[in-house]
């Protein structure tokens, strides 16, 4: 068979069973995956090309199971920028991070807030140096130099999931720009903290992260007092021994035992 047999070689999904077209094969580690399929994953899923048929196939049931938590989400609290934001379910402990409008349509993974395992804000400059012509009509740098600088605030949410490790996504739509002030050589590198923009994604990026640093360790410590084994203890209402029911209270009397 040859370069363009191959090429035009009709493949089918191993996923779903259907043909796949021209250009639309996604390779597998031990088969071949249709755009239709690859695209139900999940967008911070990054591994397909090692993965294997099975494992795709546990994932897009995942994936489907995931619907319904979309469909129980109770958003209480929104954060993010002009695209992507991080949806809130306080009560159930529980976020989405995405761009979409359509949250039905997207299926966003609903992540329980104990498996953060982390939070990252990386600022990212871009300085480029400002010029002038001289008396000749060259372009020459401004003495001392001069930059217009931008800046983009990424952020990485570290997860203990089972198919993905990161969420990646930008805070701010466009990058914020900062330009020489005057003619004041301390100025000619924008402190870029006098710029409205850029304090307001910065402190964005601080709430975020404290915010799911706060509701992990709070998840993680219900958990952790779930599991704790239980000891007996003196009723102050009633007198009885007894163990504290889930809400710390006395089985016979209903008290407060806490």
């Amino acid at each position: 068979m040859g370069l363009f047999d191959k090429i035009f070689e009709k493949k089918i999904c191993s996923i779903c069973g259907g043909e796949i077209g021209l250009l639309g094969n996604r390779k597998l580690e031990d088969g071949n995956c249709c755009k239709t399929c690859a695209g139900k994953l999940s967008p911070f899923f990054s591994d397909r090309r090692s993965s294997t048929v099975e494992e795709i196939k546990q994932q897009l049931s995942y994936r489907e199971a995931n619907k319904d938590e979309v469909a129980k989400f109770n958003t209480t609290r929104v954060i993010g920028g002009d695209s992507t934001k991080i949806y809130i379910d306080e009560n159930a402990r529980r976020f989405m991070v995405t761009s979409a409008r359509n949250l039905a349509d997207a299926n966003p993974d609903v992540i329980d807030f104990a498996l953060v395992t982390g939070c990252e804000i990386d600022i990212n400059e871009d300085r480029e140096e400002e010029k002038r012509k001289d008396a000749e009509g060259n372009m020459v740098s401004y003495m001392p130099p001069r930059y217009t600088c931008s800046y983009d605030f990424n952020f990485t949410i570290f997860v203990n999931h089972p198919y993905f490790s990161e969420i990646n996504f930008r805070l701010n739509s466009s990058s914020v720009q900062t330009t020489p002030e005057g003619g004041v050589p301390a100025m000619r590198i924008p402190d870029p903290r006098n710029n409205y923009e850029y304090r307001e994604y910065e402190q964005m990026g601080n709430d975020i992260k404290a915010i799911l640093t706060q509701a992990r360790q709070d998840a993680r410590d219900e958990i952790a007092a779930a599991n704790a084994p239980k000891t007996a203890a003196t009723c102050p209402y009633c007198g009885a021994t007894t163990i504290p029911d889930a809400n710390g209270c006395c089985e016979f009397c209903g008290g407060a035992m806490g």
